[in-house]
Order: structure tokens, then C-alpha cells, then sequence
């Protein structure tokens, strides 16, 4: 899972536009300033272009931080 993690969080330094931008499991959209609803879209866009897969609505609604996101593709892979 840690592989997926350092995956995710070039996605966020790409849609965050901060090359020091560094997540855990436990960020959450609160932790990130500029992390709002469209910024949100973006993220998950990328994410399912990173990994090659599609994020269900059941899925999104549950992720509440970047370890739910992980989660999610983990489990999709």
C-alpha cells in the first residue's frame, strides 16, 4: 500500500500545483488549502488516470481522507 501512497501524493502535488506537498493516510480536504469541491473532481480524476480505474459514487462518498482513497484502490487492484 505504500507504493499507492507515494502515488497518490504526486497526484495532489500535480492537482495542488505544491511540489512539497506531503500526504498521509490521515489527510483530509481541511488539511489542504484550495481543497474544494472542483479541486476535488480534479483529484479523482487524476487518480483514476494514474491507476486505471473508475471511482464508483458509492466509493467517493466514503472517502473521507487519503487513506480511504488508498483504500479504494487497493482494493480495485
Amino acid at each position: 500500500m505504500n507504493d499507492i501512497l507515494q502515488r497518490v501524493n504526486k497526484v495532489f502535488k500535480v492537482i495542488f500545483e505544491k511540489e512539497d506537498l506531503v500526504v498521509t493516510e490521515q489527510t483530509c480536504a481541511d488539511d489542504i488549502e484550495g481543497w474544494d469541491s472542483l479541486q476535488h473532481i480534479n483529484l479523482l480524476s487524476m487518480l483514476e488516470q494514474e491507476f486505471g480505474l473508475e471511482f464508483d459514487i458509492d466509493e467517493i462518498v466514503t472517502m473521507e481522507n487519503v487513506g480511504d482513497m488508498v483504500k479504494v484502490i487497493n482494493d480495485k487492484n
